[in-house]
């Protein structure tokens, strides 16, 4: 493996270091992503307690914030709920647009890698072919192992580039199709409370 790597040239390296980055990223966000860590079930119980409450525990409304993104999305409206429908809604759409940022943190990244890391197996390609054409001019075709080294180097980036490459591509548009998931799930939650709190009839149906 390591000879195949190093027949590779030196843009392996690069390459090796964009698939550190990418694997990284995807198996932080597959943690960070999940439904559980995102929106918990047991969040609109906390908000009842603290609503039910003669005066809101700012303890507990601290450690809403701190529980997970939808937390912090419905802490933002509890302490807002004295102003009023409108202030809520500001404070939740505020607080939303911070927490959706986060949501996407590192996809760039990912997406970036996605990009570039082919453009560096073509530039391998490109390096080994004139690896391959010196050569000729040199010595001739008349001896293949002064050939193969570089058809093997173009071969091998460019291979390396797409193997990064396509993963990286088809992770970073399944997370933005999660994050985009959440964030309607999000939104859903933050109406479902606010609309409840105005009503008077804030229970624990979802």
């Amino acid at each position: 493996m390591f000879e195949l790597f190093r027949a590779g040239g030196p843009l392996m390296w690069p390459l090796l270091f964009c698939s550190v980055v990418a694997l990284t990223i995807i198996v932080e966000r597959f943690w960070s992503l999940s439904a559980t860590s995102v929106a918990p079930a047991n969040l609109v119980e906390k908000v009842k307690d603290l609503l039910a409450a003669p005066e809101i525990d700012l303890k507990l409304l601290d450690a809403l914030e701190q529980h997970s993104p939808l937390g912090e999305i419905l802490a933002a409206g509890v302490r807002n709920v004295v102003h009023g429908r409108d202030a809520m809604k500001e404070a939740i759409e505020e607080s939303g647009r911070h927490v959706v940022h986060e949501l996407g943190r590192y996809l760039n990244t990912l997406g970036t890698i996605a990009v570039i890391t082919p453009l560096i197996g073509l530039l391998g390609t490109v390096i080994g072919m004139i690896r391959v054409f010196t050569a000729i001019t040199v010595s001739g075709v008349g001896d293949p192992s002064i050939l193969s080294g570089g058809i093997s180097e173009a071969l091998i980036t460019t291979a390396s580039g797409l193997s990064v490459g396509i993963p990286a591509l088809m992770f970073h548009r399944y997370f933005k199709g999660r994050v985009n998931r959440l964030t309607v799930r999000l939104e859903q939650h933050a109406v479902y409370m606010v609309n409840a709190i105005q009503s008077g009839d804030y229970d624990n149906e979802r």
